[in-house]
């Protein structure tokens, strides 16, 4: 049996995640603690209390979805579950990097809090947006963002999440074009999503650039696991190419599906979502049908995962 840890992005937080872990386990505890002195603030409070909207903005999102997500994993190591192969959802990747031992933590806290920073100078409030398209075709999509980029507005198909759900993003005029035009060409549906910034468009290319100066500073080591690239959808170990993949992955668009069908060929026979929420696991069922997906957010599911992982031996 071949295991894939995959790590959840943006959207998977919600107030009082990671505490039951922080509580009962000092190996999570460990963590939020090493997170808020590598942050000089509190995100273990804002992960336990909120307030929501605090925890909403990308700048604090960021560091709170990887310190909740590397807590868990810490737990679960310290229970004897291993991996073969690993991925994570945007900045779910960087989570992915630290369980592959490629970056420390608290250099990866750190990066992810001015990852949201720059993502969002890179485009003020509410003049980028971004909307999730339901029920259509990969490549109809992509041709009618192209289309209304001739027009001179911008717009992208940027997560490829699984078969029938892909994310746009770009100006707010541009998506808002998109969206009316995607309905017309006949998606089920197309919906605005509720973001502070229009990630992994080319809006966001002020954003790469500021990331590559920052992690030109910070130390990689090749990856222990094969970890998955949001860029190329191929595996990765190199510390070198991690580093440059890393910058590019700000402005580039999410291949989910695509890592997904890539790890099943290299034999991934069940998938295990550590972190908040079951988002990816979700995606799973949809490109990979046959293959079981559990997941990992609070102890009552870390307890049955640890048993399937026992009785699947």
């Amino acid at each position: 049996m071949k295991t894939a840890f995959v790590f959840p992005g943006q959207g998977a937080q919600y107030v009082g995640m990671g505490k039951d872990f922080y509580e009962k386990y000092p190996a999570a505890k460990r963590i939020f603690d090493e997170a808020d002195s590598a942050l000089g603030f509190s995100i273990s409070k804002l992960c336990f209390e909120g307030p929501e909207e605090e925890l909403r903005l990308t700048k604090n999102t960021q560091p709170a979805i990887l310190t909740v997500s590397i807590a868990i994993y810490e737990v679960m190591k310290e229970q004897g579950a291993t991996f073969d192969m690993a991925a994570g959802h945007s900045l779910g990747e960087y989570s992915a990097l630290v369980a592959a031992g490629a970056m420390d933590f608290a250099d990866a806290v750190k990066t992810v809090h001015m990852r949201g920073l720059y993502m969002q100078e890179a485009v003020p409030v509410g003049e980028g947006a971004m909307a999730a398209v339901l029920g259509m075709d990969d490549a109809n999509i992509v041709a009618v963002c192209q289309d209304v980029e001739k027009s001179g507005l911008v717009v992208q198909a940027v997560n490829f999440n699984c078969p029938g759900q892909v994310v746009i993003a770009g100006s707010a005029e541009g998506v808002n074009v998109a969206v009316e035009k995607l309905k017309a060409a006949g998606a089920k549906r197309a919906v605005l999503l509720p973001v502070s910034a229009p990630f992994h468009s080319t809006l966001l290319q002020p954003a790469a650039e500021k990331l590559a100066g920052y992690l030109s500073n910070i130390h990689f080591k090749d990856a222990k696991q094969p970890v998955y690239s949001n860029v190329t959808a191929k595996p990765v170990t190199d510390k070198e190419e991690i580093r440059s993949l890393l910058v590019k992955q700000a402005a580039s668009p999410v291949l989910w599906t695509n890592l997904t069908q890539e790890m099943v060929k290299a034999g991934a026979s069940v998938f295990a979502e550590i972190g908040p929420g079951k988002t990816l696991c979700g995606f799973a069922k949809k490109i990979a049908k046959d293959i079981p997906s559990v997941n990992v957010e609070d102890i009552d599911s870390l307890e049955k995962t640890m048993n399937f992982f026992k009785e699947v031996g």
